[in-house]
């Protein structure tokens, strides 16, 4: 086990061991993200299975979905992953600094003007999805003589990023004259969760002919959900990302993946009301009998969304009380949330004890619906306030990025 903490609020002079450490911040700790890196492995594992023969990368972009994106990419790499995606180049240096020199990092957002140099010192490709940044790109290149290699975005039907098909189709003669530098052609899918929706069909359409004609590059389509759809879209190398972190990439049935976060926070106070007493802001919510409630140190500014309130006409989410599913009271609000407990022995519930918030059988997509939302957007909103905790996962790299910065020319 790995407590993860801030250094900056270490004592100065502190004598204890990093064990010791480790147990005071777990002690001290108001509530705790417990990650397992070892389920993580296993999704990827799975996803790598689902996909052969194609490659099997994995998607860390928002700090691993707010799994911790250092932790991750190391555990993944440790596997066998040798394809990582991220959404910036911040991203990418964190991701770079943890598995090995020759990890193959891309950047979905992709190309800006004087940004090369970043690119080259972390040995990066960024994703391009319009003329301009191929542009950028070329003439960094050119002045460089850089050769770290680059991904076209196409767009299918997501009329987000990406270049048009007439304007992948204009980009053909470069890739057929040779040595253009691009190491893999992308798509990403919009509806793949849903597994009959006609825009599924029609992407893998269109992106089949325009892939086919970047000849020798690798291709890509298949986001988490898209690995499910038939070997027809998984092309060359498979982009999971949800998936790995236990949110279930077939909503249409049960979920194939491991729960991989288990989230707890502390009772700081029980407190008895009687019938008839509104609980939390604005009132909403009334004690229907004398009622005993677990005052939690969680919230909103943690990730527990508001929506997760209950009222007098709706019950809100539910956390586990020594092992029993009770429901919230009234507002959440930004540090604090109320639980109803009446219904367990006075000696199960005390000040000091934890609740569990994600895990025993509450799930990511569970609290996604009670907070009128998804997985993804419950797990990358998970605050900075856990003691994190990391389980397994203790493969290294057998090589790090540790060496020195790839040499630009003038």
């Amino acid at each position: 086990m790995n407590i993860v903490t801030d250094p900056k609020f270490a004592p100065p002079g502190s004598i204890l061991s990093a064990e010791a450490n480790q147990a005071a911040a777990l002690a001290t700790a108001t509530a705790t993200l417990t990650v397992d890196l070892d389920a993580v492995i296993a999704n990827w594992r799975k996803l790598e299975k689902t996909a052969v023969p194609a490659e099997c990368a994995g998607v860390v972009k928002a700090n691993a979905y707010g799994c911790g994106a250092e932790q991750v990419a190391r555990a993944l790499s440790g596997a066998g992953c040798k394809t990582f995606f991220v959404a910036t180049l911040d991203e990418a240096a964190v991701v770079r600094a943890a598995v090995p020199a020759t990890a193959a990092i891309y950047v979905l957002d992709g190309f800006f003007q004087n940004s090369g140099e970043a690119y080259a010192r972390i040995n990066a490709r960024p994703v391009i999805g319009d003329l301009n940044e191929l542009a950028e790109w070329d003439v960094f290149c050119r002045r460089t003589g850089w050769a770290g290699g680059a991904a076209i975005h196409i767009d299918t039907g997501m009329n987000r990023l990406g270049l048009t098909i007439a304007e992948a189709q204009g980009i053909i003669p470069r890739i057929n004259a040779g040595d253009h530098g691009i190491t893999l052609v992308m798509s990403h899918l919009a509806c793949a969760e849903t597994l009959n929706h006609p825009l599924n069909a029609k992407q893998l359409a269109t992106f089949r002919e325009i892939a086919s004609l970047f000849s020798g590059v690798p291709a890509s389509l298949s986001n988490s959900s898209g690995c499910f759809l038939g070997a027809a879209f998984q092309f060359d190398l498979v982009r999971p990302g949800c998936a790995l972190y236990g949110i279930n990439p077939t909503p249409e049935a049960d979920n194939p993946m491991q729960p991989v976060v288990e989230v707890k926070a502390r009772i700081v106070q029980i407190r008895n009301i009687e019938k008839g007493d509104s609980v939390g802001y604005g009132g909403t919510w009334s004690a229907r009998r004398p009622t005993r409630l677990a005052i939690v140190a969680s919230g909103y500014a943690d990730g527990y969304f508001r929506a997760g309130s209950s009222n007098d006409g709706t019950r809100g989410a539910e956390v586990i009380v020594a092992g029993k599913r009770c429901a919230v009271a009234g507002r959440i609000s930004m540090d604090l949330m109320a639980i109803d407990v009446t219904d367990l022995d006075k000696s199960a519930v005390r000040r000091g004890h934890m609740v569990t918030l994600i895990g025993e059988g509450i799930t990511v997509d569970e609290l996604a619906h009670h907070f009128g939302t998804i997985g993804y957007e419950v797990l990358t909103s998970l605050g900075s306030r856990y003691a994190r905790i990391y389980k397994g996962g203790a493969a290294e790299p057998t090589a790090k990025a540790s060496g020195p910065a790839p040499v630009i020319p003038d």
